[in-house]
């Protein structure tokens, strides 16, 4: 598993140029942002960034979350119904876990032993590396909101809980 988790903008920079990757203040505190701020979408690692270097630009982010994409140093999911979303933990194909109401996600470890979700049933002939399992449902919070006052979970909820049964 490699996931990055210091923060501190001397370990940043070490595990960006092991990347391959020239280490500048942008990558920095994008790639600090990314690790503070698990599942964060670009706004928000945006507004991050610019806590270190408050001039970066909009694009100097998209092109820094790029660049640590490719590299491997972030993944980016885009859960279905959601911007996309950046988190520093890499190589481990865990899987998410998303809250129907507020949106909250969590990493969910896979399900049993080693990545059985990789064995698909047709392959189709892909060399499969890597699976996508998205969990839906209400976060903790959400649930307690909605045991109380059901009028507070949006009605896609209640459709989806309507299919189940």
């Amino acid at each position: 598993m490699t996931t990055t988790s210091t923060g501190h903008p001397q370990d940043l920079a070490q595990i960006l140029r092991e990347a391959g990757l020239r280490v500048t203040r942008p990558r920095v505190a994008v790639l600090g942002a990314v690790n503070a701020h698990p599942h964060a979408d670009t706004d928000a690692l945006i507004a991050a960034a610019r806590l270190d270097v408050p001039d970066v630009s909009h694009q100097a982010v998209y092109d820094c979350l790029g660049a640590l994409t490719r590299s491997g140093l972030v993944r980016r999911i885009q859960p279905p119904g959601s911007v996309a979303r950046y988190e520093a933990r890499v190589g481990d194909n865990h899987h998410h876990v998303v809250c129907r109401s507020c949106g909250a996600i969590a990493d969910v470890d896979c399900a049993v032993g080693h990545a059985p979700c990789l064995t698909a049933s047709d392959d189709h002939g892909f060399t499969i590396d890597e699976a996508e399992v998205v969990y839906r449902g209400l976060c903790p919070d959400c649930a307690v909101l909605a045991a109380a006052d059901p009028a507070t979970v949006p009605p896609a909820v209640h459709a989806a809980a309507a299919d189940t049964t």
